[in-house]
Order: C-alpha cells, then structure tokens, then sequence
C-alpha cells in the first residue's frame, strides 16, 4: 500500500488495560505511527506528551466534550467544551477532534433536530477556523451498540457537513458502523471522500480484530489508497487474541 492512508491505535480500545506508557510502547512496536483516545479530560496531558516524545508517535485524534448538538439548549456548553478540546489538541499537536452529536430528541422531527446541529456546527467552525483543528462528527450504528443515537447514516453526515461549508467540519467514517448501518462501503466512502477527515475499524461482528468477520478490510483499504485520502485509520475494536500480534499484521497491511 502506499503511505496516503496510515493506521493509528486507539488505546482506550486496543489497549485500554495498560499505562499511557505501555500502550505506546506495544504501538510503536507494532510498527504503527500514530495512537488516539477517547477522552482527554481524563488524561495527564503532561504524561502524554512525554510519552509520546518518547515512542516518536503521532496523536492522530480524541474527542470533544460527549455533549448534544441536536439540542439547542445545550449548544453553549458544546461550544465551551470544543474551546477546551481546541486548546488540549493543540497542546498535544492532535489535528483532529472526534465529536459525537447526541441523542435523537423525543417528540421532536428530524429536520428541527438537524436544523439545530447545522447550526452549532456553523458556530463551532468559527472556533476551528484557523486553529489547525478539524472537528468530524461521527455516525454510529443503532442496531447494536447505540440505541437512541441521532446520527445514523453516513449520507446524512455528509449532507449535513456539505451545509455547514467548513472544511475544518468533518466526517469520522467508521467502516464497522457503516457496515451495520448501511453496507455498501466502498461506494459510499470513495464517492464522498472529500468529506471524511478520519476513518475507525473493527471487525463485525463482535467489533474485534480486523481480521475477524465479514468486513474484508485489505479491499477495503485498497479502495482508499486509491483515492486522494492522506489521513488515519483509527483501529477501534476490543482484541480477543494477543493485542501486539493483531496490530502487527494490520501494519503488515500498509507496509506491504
């Protein structure tokens, strides 16, 4: 593979059970450059920092603040947590910002909801706007990992970034939740790559090890070198087998 599409690990996730300090280490010896997170309020920045120094690893994302953008009696907050998010990715030199968009609202139509996260996402561009940070709001699958959840489909992120008309907002592509969402992967994520500043993997089902399930990832990969996508794959999933052996052959992948 060339070197457009680059694998990253998400920690949290792969190796949520060992210190900043091991989970970089098991990353660089994978022979993987870059590692994200979930959370950064949770984290001694200070301590990754250092440890990213240490391993020579890139911090390819992490999220902001786990606060709804279909409502808007909780924008304000939204918008304080992304000045905060802006301000620890820029600390750690992390050039993406994940951000979920909240819950569907009950009683209240789609089209209001969506009205309501174009909006705050309009605001938010103003804050990312020449900070060096893009932010991707993700669609997640409701069939089996999040019920209630607002953004579903990736057509309706896309459409939804194409009205905000920023390009520091984003889409986060992840191929596990599309896969059960909507299928038809390739298709949809070549055809609207220009909107995807991010993608995660897992394998489905069960969400763990790419090389487990119905997602054949090489082909998949394949079809993103070939497009102009120079950016990460974050590798999201829970590890059955030996977590170092799994990362390696995903690297094997994009050495190759």
């Amino acid at each position: 593979m060339s070197q457009g599409l680059k694998p990253s690990v998400c920690i949290d996730a792969v190796l949520g059970d060992h210190s900043i300090d091991n989970a970089l280490s098991i990353v660089s010896e994978a022979g993987i450059p870059a590692f994200e997170f979930w959370g950064w309020w949770d984290k001694k920045l200070d301590e990754i920092k250092a440890a990213k120094a240490r391993h020579q690893l890139d911090l390819s994302a992490c999220c902001t603040h786990f606060i709804s953008l279909v409502n808007p009696a909780t924008r304000d907050d939204y918008l304080k947590g992304l000045e905060a998010s802006i301000n620890a990715a820029q600390a750690l030199e992390c050039k993406t910002l994940i951000s979920q968009v909240g819950d569907a609202l009950p009683g209240v139509d789609r089209h209001t909801q969506q009205d309501c996260l174009i909006e705050g996402l309009k605001q938010a561009s103003q804050l990312l706007d020449g900070s060096g940070v893009t932010l991707v709001i993700e669609p997640l699958n409701e069939l089996v990992d999040h019920a209630g959840y607002y953004l579903i489909r990736s057509d309706e992120a896309f459409d939804i970034v194409s009205q905000v008309k920023s390009p520091s907002v984003q889409v986060v592509f992840d191929i596990y939740h599309q896969q059960i969402s909507e299928g038809h992967l390739i298709k949809n994520l070549t055809s609207n790559i220009d909107k995807i500043a991010h993608f995660h993997a897992a394998g489905n089902p069960g969400r763990h090890e790419l090389t487990r399930g119905e997602i054949h990832y090489p082909s998949v990969f394949d079809a993103i070198q070939e497009t102009n996508y120079e950016g990460y794959v974050g590798l999201e999933y829970w590890p059955l087998d030996d977590p170092l052996k799994g990362l390696q052959e995903v690297a094997s992948w994009f050495q190759s």
